[in-house]
């Protein structure tokens, strides 16, 4: 089942979320969407996408190549590149910005906030985004706030800057960011089961976050688990690093869901971090045949941007 179709199934998990989907194609003028500021039709902005929330640009013209590594065959790949990124915000957007940074003592008014600014620094390798700057205007221009936070965070698809990420990396490298996370099969299943129970486990992969480092398949993983009756009884979130040659994985990190939290919690591993052996009868088995051939067929996209 396409990932979309998941997120609107399950309109009342993913209510929980803070995520902004973009719902217009990058291609649309920005004039043309009633939600984005006339503040952002600067020429030097290029528009992504806009909501009932955010309108998001960045800045073509501001991306560079900070740090770079020569690899043993004498490549140079860039490892760390910055760009201008700008945001602008409806009434709703702009709520949501200041509850989500604490602002309500700064910003008494959500008409105070109309844009902000950010510059962020990428390494295509970790697919992270560190904001080292942001500043926040209001509709006249005036600077209301900033911060320097320079905290890192990874980008999947529950990120609000994923579209960022895209378009920032796609201007160094023009490996097909934006056309991967918009791709119809940017989510491949990788395996189904259904327990003594009957209660059905479906598994899927962001392509979009595959990546090879060494032997290890990095990726996001949507795990949904539904009972007999067809509701979601579960749903894990979760980044793996699955040993293509030794046939192993591990979860590093993730979030699961079900019918009785509050919301979202971090995934507990049984396993504790250490990787596991996927057995040949495990339906997970499936998974792994289905992760090496699009490793295989796929092989310069997985290693896009490898420094091994």
């Amino acid at each position: 089942m396409n990932i979309n179709k998941k997120f609107l199934a399950a309109g009342l998990i993913l209510s929980a979320l803070t995520i902004s989907f973009p719902l217009i194609n990058a291609e649309a003028a920005p004039a043309n969407n009633k939600n984005i500021s006339a503040a952002q039709t600067d020429s030097n902005w290029y528009f992504l996408s806009a909501d009932d929330k955010y309108g998001k640009f960045f800045e073509p013209g501001s991306v560079k190549v900070v740090k770079k590594v020569t690899t043993a065959d004498g490549k140079e790949i860039p490892t760390e590149i910055e760009a201008w990124t700008k945001t602008t915000y409806t009434y709703e957007g702009a709520m949501l910005t200041i509850d989500n940074y604490d602002l309500r003592s700064i910003l008494t008014d959500p008409q105070m906030l109309s844009y902000s600014l950010a510059l962020l620094r990428i390494n295509p390798q970790n697919r992270t985004i560190q904001y080292a700057r942001e500043d926040f205007y209001d509709a006249n221009g005036k600077l209301t706030w900033s911060t320097t936070d320079e905290k890192i965070k990874e980008i999947n698809v529950q990120s609000f800057d994923e579209v960022f990420y895209a378009a920032i990396v796609d201007e160094v490298f023009r490996n097909g960011e934006m056309d991967r996370k918009n791709a119809k099969d940017r989510w491949i299943d990788l395996w189904n089961a259904t327990d003594e129970n009957g209660n059905t486990t479906t598994v899927t992969a962001d392509t979009t976050t595959m990546r090879l480092k060494g032997s290890n398949l990095i990726l996001w993983e949507w795990q949904e688990t539904k009972n007999a009756e067809g509701k979601v009884i579960e749903i894990r979130f979760m980044k793996k690093a699955v040993n293509l040659s030794q046939g192993t994985e591990k979860i590093s990190t993730g979030d699961v869901w079900t019918p009785q939290s509050a919301g979202w919690n971090t995934l507990e591993d049984e396993n504790g971090g250490a990787y596991k052996m996927i057995r040949g009868d495990a339906p997970e088995y499936k998974g792994l045949v289905r992760l090496r051939a699009f490793a295989k067929g796929y092989s310069n996209w997985v290693s896009r941007y490898s420094i091994d």
